[in-house]
């Protein structure tokens, strides 16, 4: 089984995350963030993996360090959990469609961090959640889980359905990079 369990204690938040990539697309647990939570659970369902989400922290300073952190330790969990990376296919792509918004995400699970975020968004914010914070996430979990991310939007206006449609099309590029296709390392090197 693929399981990781990583906790991080910091003066301003306390995150626990319990992976599981072989599960069944479960998220359990809180950020305090109401939107947030929404998409942690979309990527559990579309990348086919449990979340235990164990959270405290400041939100009195606004919802930075929570997701920031949370992207650490779930960085930290996707790399743990995938050990020598033995077996995965490592790439995976999808354009994906939410209503006027069409989303493009690439991803190598390389053993090298690099982020290209091409996305904006019209609205500062959903609810208590800082738009902004979305390319934030995604930076930690690049550089904790050593893997290359494109997020690329195409074309959209409402800014729900931009992020939706990221977290949606991250999950779906992690199933096919997670899937085990292989009795080898899937590089030409013989190491990721």
């Amino acid at each position: 089984m693929r399981i990781c369990d990583i906790k991080r204690n910091t003066k301003e938040t306390k995150i626990e995350i319990k992976l599981n990539l072989d599960g069944t697309g479960e998220f359990k647990g809180s950020s305090g963030i109401g939107f947030f939570d929404h998409m942690l659970n979309i990527l559990a369902f579309y990348a086919n993996f449990n979340i235990k989400l164990f959270c405290t922290g400041d939100l009195n300073t606004g919802a930075h360090h929570i997701v920031e952190d949370i992207g650490i330790v779930f960085g930290q969990a996707l790399k743990n959990s995938l050990r020598d990376k033995k077996g995965i296919a490592r790439f995976g792509s999808c354009f994906l469609p939410m209503d006027e918004t069409l989303v493009n995400v690439n991803l190598d699970i390389s053993g090298r961090d690099y982020l290209v975020f091409n996305a904006s968004f019209p609205a500062e914010r959903i609810g208590d959640f800082e738009t902004e914070l979305v390319e934030e996430f995604f930076r930690a979990v690049v550089v904790n889980a050593a893997i290359t991310l494109h997020v690329n939007l195409e074309y959209g206006k409402n800014t729900h359905h931009i992020i939706e449609a990221i977290f949606k099309g991250f999950g779906c590029a992690l199933w096919q990079a997670i899937e085990k296709i292989r009795n080898r390392i899937n590089s030409s090197k013989g190491v990721i």
